[in-house]
């Protein structure tokens, strides 16, 4: 019997806890491929965890997955951890052990993957702070610090499809764990027999004897003071409003669509936006509530156009200034903007965090709020146009690996130098942007509050977001950005990703009409980053290609990036180094 084979069986004997996955399994018996894909490995655990389809199966992410990766961490966290001196009017002291937080989104099957979870860290001494709804990844990293927990875990697969959920964990300072850290969690859940060694305690029981604990609500609502905080607009009597009567005319002259897309965002979204005087606020009811199926939008990714479709067509009713949407665990946010001759434009998060940037910098500087040293952050995939924006307003560019972990990590640095002021803003061109230093993951909360600020300010001003970013490609340059993903299902998707990655790596000395100028390989670690198999190709005229696996996804993503004197000309030259590309990749 090989060993696919006798996993299945010992499955079909042992994986009883849950009806759902019985039935799979059984019918995996007249499956073979399907069986194989759900056995051939264990799910896989990364720097952002788990993450993969909900079902049966090692490869899947199911009851037993998740019990075990939780064991794996709890005692990780009893090796590394001592309990830290609590700050006593945030929580009570009751008890001496160590801290974990926990929160879930709207998928399928979150609530009880997060239940599954607590139970496993409540019978293994942990002291476990449960958010007693949904709430959103940065209300997690919030929860951490602001409860003095060794980690959090949040039961979300952001926005991937209906059949994903994962598994995604945070340590002591709010961000997503290290390279390092995900490493030696690795190895303790390696040790683990999947039904024999995790110790687990019902959730009622542990709720009942007060080992598991509600998250108290002045959490969430310090939270949401922490994003009010990032406001940017003057005060109501400020000179700069002379049309309008208060700041609640002005910013009610802003008409909204919102959609949460079926996600967590619907709570903190609307609570901040209405108590800092937006009324004007139009919610897509099919999207309103929570809902795993996501039955609008099968691909609840504000980066794509049919996840927006239903907010467009909401707005093109009643007139709106904005569409904006946030993802289900909402981390990321998209827009669209309606320009003056009445169309509705969908910006990039590239786009929109270049407008956020130069908003958030000029207001500072107007404000005389500007740090001596500001510091902006990016990831290396992320348009280079951003540091041109910076720069313009004397602050300096400091660019990580992609993933916003890695941003999170260089503002605890700033913390730890004293300097977490210096810190200014940062984004990441898959939609996710931060201002403020009280979460360490982008935050689809503020970010919200910022675009809706910045659309109501320039349209006091007389400019639509549409027509401001065209004012920005005239005074810095045209510069069109563009990802593409390719996926590889599978164990054989995983090899030939890696196939094209060596191929990349090895051949590639023109891309479309464009020498290749310089290879920047970070695989042995670059510039001071960790190591990741991540090449960028520095191209002429300015241009640039970086091609990397998703940390999350089975893709392969490719990143370009031209400088043009046009958006034409630019667009012909992305057209030809992206035919160059395809080339390698279609091999």
């Amino acid at each position: 019997m090989d060993n696919i084979t006798h996993l299945y069986h010992l499955w079909l004997e042992k994986a009883a806890d849950d009806p759902d996955l019985l039935q799979e399994l059984t019918a995996m018996a007249q499956a073979p491929d399907r069986l194989k894909d759900a056995f051939y490995q264990n799910l896989s655990f990364g720097t952002g965890g788990l993450r993969g389809i909900i079902g049966a199966g090692t490869n899947r992410m199911n009851i037993y997955t998740v019990a075990r990766a939780s064991q794996g961490l709890a005692n990780y966290i009893k090796k590394e951890f001592t309990r830290p001196e609590p700050d006593t009017h945030k929580v009570p002291a009751a008890k001496s052990a160590v801290r974990i937080a926990v929160s879930y989104d709207s998928r399928i099957k979150s609530e009880l993957f997060a239940q599954t979870a607590c139970g496993v860290f409540a019978a293994n001494g942990l002291e476990v702070f449960l958010y007693p709804q949904l709430m959103p990844t940065p209300c997690l990293s919030f929860a951490v610090r602001e409860l003095g927990c060794a980690a959090g875990v949040m039961i979300t697969a952001s926005h991937n499809p209906a059949v994903y959920n994962g598994y995604k964990v945070y340590g002591a300072d709010g961000c997503q764990i290290t390279t390092q850290a995900a490493s030696d969690i690795l190895k303790e859940i390696q040790k683990l027999d999947m039904f024999s060694d995790i110790r687990k305690m019902p959730y009622k029981e542990g709720l009942e004897n007060g080992n598991i604990q509600y998250i108290p609500d002045r959490v969430f609502t310090a939270f949401i003071q922490a994003v009010k905080s990032q406001s940017l607009l003057p005060s109501q009597t400020s000179p700069s409003l002379p049309e309008c009567r208060n700041q609640e005319d002005f910013k009610n002259r802003l008409s909204l669509v919102y959609s949460p897309l079926n996600g967590t965002g619907l709570k903190p979204v609307l609570r901040v936006l209405e108590e800092m005087g937006y009324r004007n606020i139009s919610v897509v009811e099919e999207q309103r509530d929570p809902d795993g199926n996501f039955p609008t939008c099968p691909y609840p990714n504000p980066e794509v156009r049919e996840a927006m479709n239903l907010g467009i067509g909401y707005a093109r009713r009643t007139g709106a200034d904005l569409v904006l949407a946030t993802d289900p665990d909402c981390d990321r946010v998209g827009i669209a903007a309606r320009n003056h001759d009445g169309a509705y434009i969908l910006l990039t998060g590239n786009e929109t965090g270049l407008l956020l940037l130069d908003y958030v910098c000029s207001r500072r500087t107007a404000m005389k709020t500007m740090p001596e040293n500001p510091v902006f952050m990016k990831t290396i995939v992320t348009t280079g146009m951003a540091e041109s924006v910076a720069a313009h307003y004397g602050a300096r560019t400091l660019n990580v690996l992609t993933g916003f972990k890695f941003i999170g990590e260089q503002i605890g640095k700033l913390e730890e130098q004293g300097l977490e002021d210096s810190f200014i803003f940062a984004f990441e061109e898959s939609y996710g942007y931060l201002s403020g230093s009280y979460v360490r993951d982008k935050d689809g909360v503020v970010a919200s509050l910022l675009i809706c600020e910045m659309a109501a300010w320039y349209k006091h001003l007389g400019i639509s977001l549409p027509e401001k970013l065209e004012e920005l490609y005239q005074t810095y340059g045209y510069c069109l950005d563009t990802q593409h993903s390719y996926t590889f299902e599978g164990a054989e998707g995983f090899a030939r990703m890696e196939e094209i990655m060596e191929r990349l790596r090895r051949e590639t000395e023109i891309l479309g009409k464009k020498h290749v100028t310089g290879i920047l390989d970070y695989r042995e670690g670059l510039d001071g980053l960790p190591r990741a198999d991540v090449v960028r190709f520095l191209l002429e005229d300015g241009c640039s290609v970086v091609a990397r696996p998703s940390g999350t996804e089975p893709k392969l993503k490719v990143y370009v990036s031209v400088r043009g004197e046009s958006r034409e000309m630019a667009a012909r030259a992305e057209e030809e180094i992206m035919a160059g590309v395809e080339r390698v990749v279609s091999i």
